[in-house]
């Protein structure tokens, strides 16, 4: 019903929103994707062939995928069809494959631009592979979740994966310059304010050009925002975090690696960043004890007992105040010295372990608690290392067909210093004694 109105010129006189009013008409005017469209990017080689491949475009909202993929059907002289995979069912998508064929025995190729195509789910998903396969359409989907995850092995085999970046500060500085071009009056906001309005977009230039105009409604006559005015004005808007999806492992990603590389600066915002997007302090608490015995260990033991004490201190306070204890534990994590020695230690470890089978322990370290068992010669041999020279006897505790293994290599970091010392010293009694 709405494309008879339209085809008839009767929402001419509708309001559109500004972020549709500014929609790009060619590609050179798409903002924050040089990547893709500058004069050297994957898009720009695709287009001078003037053909085009299946497409995935990944990226956060409001980065231009689904202005891209209008754009690319008008370059590429397709016909454009549009659908949501929230609303669109499998009688649906029959129905799109049924007009693509009909277009294309005319001569008439079609772009099918699927926009959530992660919402499908599997079978959905391979529904478009016949398709895809004999060129009735040529797939451009777009998602905000990462394509490793969410799409089909067969379905990302066919298509070309397309990264869209966040928009940055001077790609939503160039839209809101655009928006004021086009309203015919400067944003009514002081230069902070102004600043505050580009980190409040967050990378969306959808969002920035919304907010810009709820900026011009509020605003009065002559009447010109600060930071403090526009943010009651225009509520801030939540963080881009989604804590079950991509956002959640890209920020804790990025905490552990600033803990493991000694910055607790960085280590600090990360942490802040998840706490701002809702993450549950617990889940955060959890992990600052595995970076503790996995990056950390024996370089400093009192790291796990600064993580451990953290997260009890955070059950005890609660929130707000338990947060500082996890602040606490993150800069002592992210300041200690640092030592992945056991962590390496038990992974080569359980590799030897699944490897060599189900070895018996060797003799004379099995208890003989009947005459049988000694018979057989169960405890022959065993030396009780407390009896022996400085409590080491140097005896052999592997199976006797592996022979000893190294496992542990502490390196001379911190605590492992004192450990490396008496390694060494042990393995000097060992050849003394003919037990290496």
């Amino acid at each position: 019903m709405s494309d008879l109105f339209q085809n008839a010129g009767l929402d001419a006189g509708a309001v559109r929103p500004l972020a549709d009013r500014l929609r790009p008409a060619q590609l050179g005017e798409v903002v924050g994707q040089e990547h893709l469209l500058g004069e050297d990017g994957a898009l720009t080689r695709m287009l001078r062939t003037r053909s085009l491949g299946s497409l995935i475009f990944w990226g956060p909202p409001g980065t231009g995928k689904t202005t891209v993929a209008r754009l690319l059907a008008e370059q590429t002289d397709l016909r454009f069809e549009q659908i949501s995979a929230i609303f669109t069912g499998v009688a649906d998508l029959k129905k799109v494959f049924e007009a693509a064929r009909a277009a294309r025995a005319v001569g008439q190729g079609t772009l099918l631009f699927v926009d959530e195509i992660h919402r499908f789910n599997r079978a959905q998903q391979d529904g478009f592979l016949p398709v895809m396969e004999d060129g009735t359409v040529t797939l451009v989907g777009a998602t905000t979740e990462n394509p490793s995850f969410e799409l089909n092995a067969a379905l990302l085999s066919r298509a070309h994966v397309l990264t869209f970046k966040t928009l940055d500060s001077a790609a939503i500085a160039k839209l809101l310059e655009r928006a004021e071009a086009e309203e015919g009056r400067p944003l009514p906001l002081d230069e902070e304010a102004r600043s505050v309005l580009l980190r409040m977009a967050d990378g969306d230039g959808r969002s920035a050009l919304t907010l810009a105009e709820d900026v011009w409604r509020a605003a009065r006559e002559g009447e010109i925002f600060d930071a403090e005015r526009l943010q009651e004005i225009v509520q801030r808007r939540a963080p881009v975090y989604d804590k079950s999806r991509d956002g959640h492992y890209n920020l804790i990603s990025a905490l552990h690696k600033s803990v493991r590389g000694s910055d607790p600066d960085a280590a600090l915002y990360w942490f802040c960043r998840m706490l701002d997007g809702g993450e549950d302090p617990l889940f955060l608490a959890r992990r600052l004890i595995r970076m503790a015995v996995e990056d950390i260990g024996l370089a400093d033991p009192q790291a796990l007992v600064q993580a451990n004490a953290a997260r009890d201190a955070y059950q005890m306070l609660g929130s707000p105040e338990g947060e500082l204890a996890l602040a606490q534990s993150v800069v002592y994590l992210a300041t200690a010295p640092k030592s992945n020695g056991v962590y390496t230690a038990y992974k080569a470890a359980v590799r030897s372990a699944k490897q060599n089978g189900s070895l018996s322990p060797p003799k004379h370290i099995l208890n003989a608690p009947t005459k049988l068992m000694k018979s057989e010669g169960y405890g022959s041999g065993y030396a009780y290392d407390h009896d022996a020279p400085d409590a080491f006897s140097g005896q052999d505790y592997f199976p006797e067909s592996m022979g000893r293994q190294q496992f542990y290599d502490p390196p001379e970091r911190g605590f492992e210093r004192e450990i490396r010392k008496r390694l060494d010293y042990w393995q000097r009694l060992r050849r003394e004694r003919g037990t290496t």
